[in-house]
C-alpha cells in the first residue's frame, strides 16, 4: 500500500486530461490531455486534432470523460489569448439548452475570428536618436523639428508631417539619426470621453436619464425598458447611462437591427463621446472584425455597436447591454441556432449580474407586459424632444376615395403630397414590398410566374429588368411572351411594390426628385448610406420605402407620410400580426415633423374599423396594448403561453410527411402541451426542398424542452436528405 507522499507524487506523475468544446454541431466537449509543461483552464482558447485535422476549441467546464489519458489526442496548442470568462461560458451552455442546439455551436458564435486568437503583431515605428546627420538640408531639418520631441512616429506619418519623401526618412535612418522600435497595435477605435460633450437634455429627458444613471449606480441585474415616442430622445437619455457605465472602467455593448441605423448611430455616438464605438457587423471587413475581437477580450475596445451576433463578443468587463429598437423582428435569428438576440441580452446580462435597457416607441407585447407585471423596471418619455408636435394621423378609406384605374394611391394622397412639395418639404410613401410588382400572370391562359425552388411567385424588379424569387434569389429576364401559350404583350403586372409606386409617383410629379429604398436595393448598404445622406440633406424630394425606412432614420424635412396599403401585414396568421402591424405603422409615419414642422400622415385602409388602424390615429397606444395583451391571454399565447415550431424539410414531400408523422407519435402522453400537425409549412418548398410544420402549444410554466427532447429521445433519428429545424418562441411562421 502506498503512503500519502507516495500517492501525492502518483498524481503529479498522472496525466491531465481537460474537456475541449469544439465549434461543430457537437452535443458534449470531447476530452483531451494536456501536455507537460501545459498550462490550462476553463476557457483558455486552444488547437486540438480531431480525426485528420486541427479545429479551434475552449477548454470547457464539467468532468471529463473516464479514458486513460495515455490513450487520449493532446492538445496541439494554446492560444495567447485571454480566456472566455465563465459567465460567456454560462451563457453559451444557456443558450445550448434553451435553443435545444448542440452547444458547438453555439460556441462557434463566440469564436468568429480565429485570426484574432494570438495578439496582434507590434509595428514598426522611427524614434529620434539625437544624432545629428552628416548634412543639414531644409526637408532633414523639417523632418528633425518634428521628430525631436522623442515620441515614435511611422515612416509614412512622418513623411506626411513634415512634407518630404519617405526617402528623405530613410537616408536619416541609415545615417543614424532615427532608431527602429516595435509599437503595440493601434487601438481600433480612441478612447469614449464620458465628459467630451454632454447633450442638452429636455427636463423629462433629464429626468429618465436621472433614474436611468441611478438603477445602473446600483449593483447587480437590472432590466429597464426606455419607453420613448418616436423623436423623444431615447439615444441621447440612455448615452448618460453609458456615460456612467464608462467612468467605471467597463465596457459597453449596443445592439441595432439594422445595419443601414449604423451610420448615423455611429455619428450620434461620436458626437457625444468624441469617438465612434467598434463595429460589429457583417459589412465591417474581416480584418477589422478580427481586431475588434480581440481588443474587445482585452478591454482595450469600451463600446462595441453592432448587429445581433455582437452578443457573444467574448466582453473582458461587460457592464451594460442596451438593445435599441427592442420590438425588431430583426434581432430574431433563423439559421443553425435560431434565437432571440433581445431576450438573449437579458440573459447575459442577468449571468454577468448587469443592467440591460430595452430601449423602443413601440415595445413588444412580451416586453410590455414584463413591466406591467413589475418584472422590468420602465421610464417613459412621452413627448417629443423640444415639445415637436407628432403628426396628425388620418385614414383614407380605399373603399370610398380609391385609387384611379392603374393607379394605387388615393386622390386624398396625392393632393398632400403636392401640397408638401409646394412647401419644400419631403413626403414620404411607404409600401412594405419591394420590387415592381409581386405577381405577373398572362391575361390569356392565366399563366403565373412562380419559383421553380420555392412555392412562391416571382417578383418583377423593373429596375433590374428581372423576376425573382426573394427566398431562393432564383431569377429570370423579363419576359416579352408568355412561355405557356405564347402570346405577347399579354402579360400583366399584378399589385404594387415600391418601384411601381415610384412609377406612379414620376407620372403624377415628373419635377420631383424620387428615390426607392429597398433592401435590396443595388449597390448594399454603401449605396444605401450616401441615400439616407441625401434624404436628410434635403437632396430629394418623395422617398418611396419598404420598412427599412421606418427604424430610426432621421430626416429634416419630412412632413408627410403615406402609408399605401396599411392592411398588407394582417393578412396573415401570424399571431403577432396586429402587433407588428402597429408598431411598423408607428414607427413609419413616426419619420415626419422630428424637427418641429408641423407634420401629417395618411393611412390607406380598406379596413378603417380595425382596432390597429383605431389605435394609430387615435394616438391611444395604451388601448391597443391592453386590448392585444386580452386578446393574447385568452388564447394562452406568448407572453402567457409557449409555443415551439418543428420543420421537418426532405427532397420529397412524402418522406418529410413520414418523418413528421413518426416524431408526432414519440410525443410524451400525459403532458400539458398540444401537437398540431404534420401539416405543409406556409411557404411548402423553398430551396427545393419540401417543408412540413409541427407546433407545440403549452401553458407558460411548463418545460417544453424537455417535452420535444423525450421527443426526439424515442422518435425516428434524421437519416438520408431530411433535416429537423427547431424552434423555440418563433416569430415567424413560414
Amino acid at each position: 500500500m502506498m503512503n500519502d507522499s507516495q500517492n501525492l507524487l502518483f498524481e503529479e506523475a498522472k496525466p491531465r486530461s481537460v474537456p475541449v468544446l469544439v465549434p461543430m454541431p457537437v452535443d458534449r466537449p470531447f476530452t483531451y490531455a494536456v501536455p507537460d509543461g501545459v498550462e490550462v483552464e476553463p476557457g483558455s482558447i486552444v488547437q486540438v486534432p480531431l480525426g485528420p485535422r486541427k479545429v479551434i476549441g475552449v477548454v470547457w467546464d464539467g468532468e471529463t470523460d473516464q479514458v486513460d489519458a495515455k490513450k487520449l489526442k493532446a492538445i496541439s496548442e494554446v492560444f495567447d489569448c485571454p480566456p472566455l470568462t465563465q459567465s460567456m461560458r454560462k451563457f453559451i451552455d444557456w443558450i445550448a439548452n434553451y435553443t435545444i442546439s448542440p452547444p458547438g455551436l453555439v460556441a462557434r458564435m463566440a469564436l468568429r475570428a480565429p485570426a484574432a486568437f494570438d495578439p496582434e503583431p507590434k509595428i514598426p515605428a522611427l524614434r529620434n536618436t539625437g544624432q545629428m546627420p552628416e548634412r543639414l538640408t531644409d526637408a532633414r531639418r523639417r523632418v528633425l523639428e518634428h521628430s525631436s520631441d522623442g515620441m515614435a512616429w511611422s515612416k509614412s506619418g512622418l513623411a506626411h508631417a513634415a512634407g518630404v519623401t519617405p526617402s528623405v526618412i530613410d537616408g536619416l535612418t541609415k545615417q543614424g539619426v532615427f532608431e527602429t522600435i516595435m509599437l503595440p497595435a493601434p487601438p481600433v477605435v480612441a478612447k469614449p470621453d464620458p465628459e467630451y460633450s454632454r447633450a442638452e437634455l429636455s427636463d423629462e429627458q433629464m429626468s429618465g436619464a436621472d433614474d436611468l444613471v441611478e438603477i445602473i449606480s446600483e449593483e447587480g441585474f437590472h432590466s429597464v425598458l426606455l419607453d420613448g415616442v418616436t423623436g423623444s430622445g431615447k439615444t441621447e437619455v440612455y448615452f448618460e447611462a453609458i456615460a456612467k457605465v464608462l467612468e467605471r472602467g467597463q465596457q459597453v455593448l449596443i445592439l441595432l437591427p439594422e445595419i443601414a441605423l449604423t451610420a448615423s448611430f455611429l455619428k450620434r455616438f461620436e458626437d457625444r463621446f468624441g469617438a465612434p464605438p467598434g463595429e460589429w457587423h457583417s459589412d465591417v471587413a474581416p480584418k477589422n472584425r478580427e481586431r475588434v475581437w480581440r481588443q474587445v477580450i482585452d478591454g482595450q475596445v469600451r463600446v462595441v455597436a453592432g448587429a445581433r451576433s455582437a452578443l457573444f463578443l467574448p466582453f473582458e468587463n461587460l457592464g451594460l447591454i442596451v438593445v435599441d429598437e427592442e420590438h425588431d423582428p430583426a434581432y430574431k435569428q433563423q439559421d443553425r441556432v435560431f434565437y432571440h438576440a433581445r431576450d438573449m441580452a437579458v440573459v447575459r446580462a442577468r449571468l454577468n449580474d448587469i443592467p440591460v435597457i430595452l430601449a423602443s416607441a413601440t415595445p413588444s407585447l412580451e416586453t410590455h407586459v414584463n413591466a406591467e407585471q413589475g418584472r422590468y423596471e420602465r421610464i417613459v418619455l412621452s413627448k417629443r424632444f423640444s415639445d415637436a408636435a407628432l403628426p396628425d394621423l388620418s385614414l383614407v378609406d380605399l373603399r370610398k376615395t380609391p385609387p384611379k384605374r392603374g393607379g394605387f394611391i388615393s386622390p386624398i394622397l396625392i393632393d398632400a403630397v403636392r401640397k408638401t412639395l409646394e412647401r419644400e418639404e419631403q413626403a414620404l410613401m411607404f409600401l412594405n414590398r419591394r420590387g415592381y410588382a409581386p405577381l405577373t400572370l398572362c391575361r390569356v391562359c392565366g399563366h403565373r410566374f412562380q419559383c421553380p425552388n420555392c412555392s412562391t411567385w416571382l417578383v418583377e424588379h423593373r429596375f433590374r429588368g428581372q423576376i425573382q424569387c426573394h427566398h431562393c434569389g432564383y431569377h429570370e429576364r423579363v419576359h416579352e411572351s408568355c412561355p405557356e401559350c405564347g402570346t405577347f404583350d399579354h402579360l400583366v403586372a399584378c399589385g404594387p411594390g415600391v418601384e411601381r409606386i415610384a412609377e406612379e409617383m414620376d407620372q403624377h410629379f415628373p419635377d420631383a426628385r424620387v428615390i426607392v429604398l429597398s433592401s435590396d436595393m443595388m449597390g448594399g448598404s454603401k449605396r444605401l448610406r450616401l441615400e439616407l445622406d441625401a434624404i436628410a440633406k434635403g437632396e430629394a424630394d418623395i422617398i418611396i420605402g419598404t420598412q427599412l425606412v421606418a427604424k430610426g432614420h432621421n430626416f429634416p424635412l419630412m412632413t408627410l407620410v403615406g402609408v399605401v396599403d396599411a392592411d398588407l401585414g394582417l393578412s396573415n396568421g401570424d399571431p403577432r400580426a396586429a402587433e407588428r402591424t402597429y408598431q411598423l405603422l408607428s414607427q413609419v409615419t413616426g419619420r415626419a415633423g422630428r424637427t418641429g414642422r408641423k407634420s401629417s400622415g395618411l393611412i390607406q385602409t380598406y379596413q378603417p374599423q380595425h382596432p390597429v388602424m383605431q389605435a394609430l390615429v387615435s394616438g391611444d397606444g395604451d388601448l391597443f396594448y391592453e386590448r392585444e395583451t386580452i386578446e393574447r391571454e385568452r388564447a394562452n399565447l406568448p407572453p402567457f403561453g409557449r409555443l415551439a415550431s418543428i420543420i421537418i424539410s426532405a427532397n420529397n414531400r412524402p418522406e418529410a410527411e413520414a418523418h413528421g408523422k413518426a416524431l408526432r407519435s414519440a410525443a410524451p402522453q400525459g403532458s400539458p402541451f398540444s401537437l398540431l400537425g404534420p401539416a405543409d409549412a406556409p411557404l411548402a418548398l423553398v430551396r427545393g426542398r419540401h417543408r412540413m410544420r409541427l407546433l407545440i402549444h403549452g401553458p407558460k410554466g411548463a418545460d417544453i424542452q424537455k417535452y420535444i427532447r423525450q421527443m426526439f429521445e424515442t422518435g425516428p433519428k434524421e437519416r438520408g436528405s431530411l433535416r429537423i429545424q427547431i424552434d423555440i418562441d418563433p416569430q415567424s411562421f413560414l
